[in-house]
């Protein structure tokens, strides 16, 4: 493996990736590719089959998979920053960087609600939705694609507010429920305005999770009608079963199962959209971090926890957080193997003396994959990662 991985492999250069074993597409259509190789130029996926069809010429970099599994990089749909890297939960520092070496390559706000005295009058919360969306586009620990500013609604809130949240970069709006808004006609009238400009949007699900924060039953989560069914599995409460088996039927927005909430709520739900055959509104996020602490590989053990218990076969779990994320939150760009998307690709294989014949067994029987490389627009940002277990396979950049 070459210690200089960034300069091996970088964005507006091209790599040919070869030998992959198995190629995970995101899609949940066609969740496994039958390809063993993919052409990297200017970051972006430009050609998939095999190394022969692709033949990327002398002056293309090379990654050798030795079998190793590639998927899309992964996304969570629900994180709290609030400054940098620095978590006021916890009071961690690094914690979207140990994220990264989790597999996830794009986190999604669901609300800066931890911010620090973070302001409930409307001209604050547009000024913290603005410099949020602005700080975080800038600022890419490792690489990671950070997408914040996601306001937290107050009352008084107006249509021209949303417009000029919009104007300025915003594309998220924070849970319902964790603000000053919490009933159903409030809320459905605001998604509303953030939906006629392009925002997409979440609202809380279940007990209280902060101060200020309130119960958001079946009632409301299906009258306001967001995007996103934030922590349908209680964040961390969840609501009764038959709450639940409401808003699965009731409502067709998409399902986020978080890794912070209730598991068995959390199967509840998967075992509804399975047998209505609706896994594509399935979600995945961490909800985090929060009280019980930062979990970087909080995706990958939900999608193992999923894949173990759930009746799902492991590529399906994947695509909950990969290219069901994606459609939801229109990111166009990336969550697919697909020509012309990013190259954010997460290559795993088995981890080292755990049970099940091969990735996608290990995983259904329960198991973490090992991480041995973590691409994100077309540059190697990671190679092994420092949180999960070794890999048995791990991929070598050849120069």
């Amino acid at each position: 493996m070459s210690h200089d991985l960034q300069n091996t492999t970088t964005q507006g250069g091209r790599t040919l990736i070869r030998n992959v074993g198995l190629m995970l597409s995101g899609n949940i259509e066609e969740p496994i590719l039958k390809a063993t190789a993919i052409l990297v130029e200017d970051g972006l996926i430009a050609g998939i089959g095999t190394a022969e069809e692709l033949g990327a010429g002398g002056n293309a970099a090379i990654i050798d998979a030795h079998g190793c599994v590639v998927a899309p990089g992964l996304i969570d749909n629900h994180v709290h920053p609030a400054a940098g890297d620095w978590t006021p939960r916890q009071n961690q520092i690094g914690w979207i960087d140990s994220t990264l070496h989790g597999g996830v390559t794009t986190i999604v706000s669901a609300g800066e609600a931890h911010y620090p005295g973070r302001p409930k009058d409307i001209v604050g919360v547009k000024a913290l939705g603005i410099a949020s969306q602005r700080a975080f586009a800038n600022f890419r620990p490792g690489g990671m694609k950070i997408i914040a500013g996601a306001p937290v609604l107050e009352p008084g809130m107006t249509e021209a507010d949303f417009k000029e949240l919009a104007d300025a970069g915003v594309t998220l709006i924070g849970e319902v429920g964790l603000g000053g808004v919490k009933d159903g006609p409030t809320g459905r009238q605001m998604i509303t305005w953030a939906r006629k400009y392009g925002m997409t949007s979440m609202t809380h699900t279940g007990g209280p999770s902060i101060p200020g924060s309130g119960r958001i039953g079946a009632d409301i989560v299906i009258e306001v009608d967001a995007d996103v069914i934030a922590h349908v599995n209680g964040g961390p409460t969840a609501l009764p079963d038959d709450e639940i088996r409401r808003i699965c039927e009731e409502s067709t927005r998409a399902l986020e199962i978080v890794h912070n909430g209730n598991l068995r709520t959390g199967l509840l739900v998967l075992d509804i959209a399975r047998k209505r055959n609706e896994l594509g509104r399935v979600v995945l996020g961490t909800d985090g971090p929060a009280g019980s602490g930062v979990q970087p590989l909080g995706i990958l053990r939900t999608i193992c926890h999923l894949a173990s218990l759930g009746e799902v076969p492991t590529e399906t779990a994947f695509c909950f957080a990969t290219g069901n994320t994606a459609r939801v939150r229109n990111l166009h760009d990336r969550g697919l193997i697909e020509i012309g998307r990013a190259a954010d690709l997460v290559f795993m294989d088995q981890a080292a003396g755990g049970i099940g014949d091969g990735f996608l067994e290990s995983l259904a029987l329960g198991n973490l994959p090992g991480i041995g490389m973590i691409m994100i627009d077309g540059a190697v940002r990671t190679a092994r990662s420092r949180n999960t277990p070794p890999a048995i396979r791990v991929p070598e950049v050849i120069a």
